[in-house]
């Protein structure tokens, strides 16, 4: 019986539809993908406390810049 589940198992894992499981290469272009997406999701998510802070930012900046001169 364990021969038939070891062969079952080396013609799955040997054939097209399996490669991209068994490949330990790195980083895929599936994975660099996947990360954008979630960075544009919570892009769009917090959209509006993002430019929250990067208003209070520039705003803390310019005062300062003023300072200097």
């Amino acid at each position: 019986m364990m021969n038939a589940i070891e062969t079952l198992y080396e013609k799955l894992c040997g054939s097209r539809f399996f490669h991209p499981f068994r490949s330990e290469e790195g980083m895929g272009v599936v994975e660099v993908i996947l990360i954008i997406v979630v960075l544009i999701g919570l892009v769009t998510i917090f959209q509006t406390n993002i430019k929250g802070v990067v208003a209070s930012i520039f705003a803390t900046i310019q005062q300062n810049a003023s300072a200097i001169q």
